[in-house]
C-alpha cells in the first residue's frame, strides 16, 4: 500500500492554493518529496474574497467557485506528479482542506463551511480524496479549528524544552509543546489577513512584501489599544477565529470609533503591532522561554518576525526550514497528514484543542 499522500490549503489569506506531496513511510519523521503552489489570480481571488466576505447571488457564486477551485487544485495536483514523475495511482489519497467561507463555531447552530469538491477533485485527479475535516470535529462539539497542533506535535516536539509553533497565515495561530504534556493550540488573531487586505486597497499590491510599507509607518498606540480592546484576545482556549470576527469591516469599525485620520502607512504599522503583541502575549502566557518555529506566508514578512521575536527576548526563534520543512508548505503537508490518519482509521483531532467530546477520525472518503 502506498504511503504517498497529498496534502491541499488555501487558507484565510487567500495567497496561493498549496500542494505538498509527502511520503509517511516513517511517520515520526514525514518527507517532504515536493510542493507546488497555484498563486491566486487577481480575479480568482477577489471572488474568494468576496464570498468570504458577502456577497450578491452568493449561493450560484460559491457553488461556481467550488468548481473551478477544484479544477485548479487537480491541475496542481497533475503538475506535481508530472514533476516528480509519478502517476495518481502512486498515491494512496489527497487531504483537501478546501477554501473557507465561513466559519461560525458559536452559532446557535454551529457550522464551518468550504467550498472545493471532493468528488470532481477525485474525477479530474484520479485519487481518492479525504476532505471535510472540520465539520466531523463540529459534529463532536469541537470548534474544527485548529487542526494543525496534532501534526505540528509529532513533527515538531521536544522532550527537553518548550517548543511553539507559530503559523502565520491569514489567521495566526499556535502549537505548544511543553515536555510531558499534550500540545495545546488556539488561534490568537489576525495576521496576514488584515495586513494583505488593508495593503491592498492602499497601494494595489497584494501584500506588503517584507512588511516595508509597514515599516515605513508608525504605530498609532490609540488605534492600537482599541484593536486590543477585542474580548476574543483575552478569552481562554478553546478558541478559533476567522475572517467574520475580524475581516476588514471590523477595522473600518475601529476606525470610525477611534475618530482620528490616520495614514495608511500608519495604519499598516498598527496592524503589524497588533500582530506581533497579541502572538507575543499568547505565548509567554504559556512559558516565558523556549524555541519558536516560524511556518505560514507570513514568516516572509520580515518587519513582522522581527516585530514578534523583540518582544520574546528569551525564546529562540526559528523557520520551520531548520527542521527541513518549508515554512509555505506546513498546512498542506499537515492535510496530508490527517489524510494519511484517516485512511489508518486513527483520530486526526486534539480534543483539548478544538473543545471536542473526544478523538474523532476526521474526514469523508471520496474514491476515485
Amino acid at each position: 500500500m502506498s504511503t504517498l499522500f497529498i496534502g491541499l490549503m488555501s487558507g484565510t489569506s487567500v495567497d496561493a492554493l498549496d500542494a505538498a506531496l509527502v511520503d509517511f513511510s516513517n511517520e515520526r519523521v514525514p518527507r517532504l518529496i515536493g510542493e507546488k503552489s497555484h498563486i491566486w489570480l487577481a480575479d480568482e481571488r477577489q471572488e474568494l474574497l468576496a464570498l468570504a466576505a458577502g456577497c450578491a447571488n452568493e449561493i450560484d457564486r460559491s457553488g461556481r467557485a467550488g468548481q473551478w477551485w477544484s479544477e485548479r487544485a487537480a491541475a496542481l495536483i497533475n503538475e506535481l506528479l508530472a514533476e516528480h514523475q509519478l502517476s495518481p495511482s502512486d498515491v494512496r489519497a489527497i487531504g483537501s482542506h478546501g477554501q473557507t467561507l465561513r466559519h461560525r463555531p458559536h452559532s446557535d447552530y454551529p457550522y464551518t463551511l468550504q467550498i472545493g469538491d471532493p468528488c470532481l477533485l477525485a474525477e479530474l485527479s484520479g485519487i481518492s480524496v479525504v476532505a471535510q475535516f472540520r465539520q466531523r470535529d463540529m459534529a463532536a462539539g469541537g470548534q474544527g479549528a485548529p487542526l494543525v497542533p496534532a501534526f505540528h506535535q509529532a513533527i515538531f516536539a521536544q522532550s527537553e524544552r518548550c517548543v511553539v509553533a507559530l503559523n502565520l497565515g491569514g489567521i495566526a495561530n499556535i502549537s505548544v509543546m511543553q515536555p510531558g504534556r499534550g500540545v495545546r493550540g488556539y488561534d490568537t488573531g489576525p495576521a496576514s489577513m488584515l495586513l494583505d487586505g488593508w495593503c491592498q486597497r492602499h497601494t494595489s499590491k497584494a501584500y506588503d512584501e517584507d512588511g516595508r510599507w509597514a515599516a515605513s509607518g508608525t504605530c498609532h498606540q490609540g488605534l492600537l489599544d482599541a484593536l486590543l480592546a477585542m474580548p476574543y484576545f483575552s478569552a481562554p482556549a478553546p478558541k478559533s477565529t476567522g475572517r467574520e470576527s475580524f475581516g476588514m469591516s471590523w477595522l473600518e469599525r475601529q476606525l470610525v470609533l477611534v475618530g482620528t485620520d490616520i495614514k495608511p502607512e500608519d495604519v499598516q504599522a498598527t496592524l503589524l503591532a497588533l500582530t506581533a503583541t497579541t502572538v507575543a502575549d499568547a505565548i509567554l502566557r504559556e512559558a516565558p522561554s523556549g524555541e519558536l518555529i516560524l511556518c505560514g506566508g507570513g514568516a516572509n514578512n520580515t518587519a513582522l518576525c522581527q516585530a514578534i521575536a523583540a518582544k520574546l527576548t528569551h525564546w529562540q526563534c526559528k523557520r520551520s526550514e531548520a527542521y527541513g520543512y518549508p515554512a509555505q508548505a506546513i498546512e498542506a503537508m499537515a492535510f496530508a497528514w490527517l489524510a494519511m490518519r484517516f485512511t489508518q482509521g486513527l483520530s486526526g483531532n486534539v480534543p483539548e484543542v478544538t473543545g471536542a467530546r473526544g478523538a474523532r477520525v476526521l474526514g469523508g472518503y471520496f474514491p476515485a
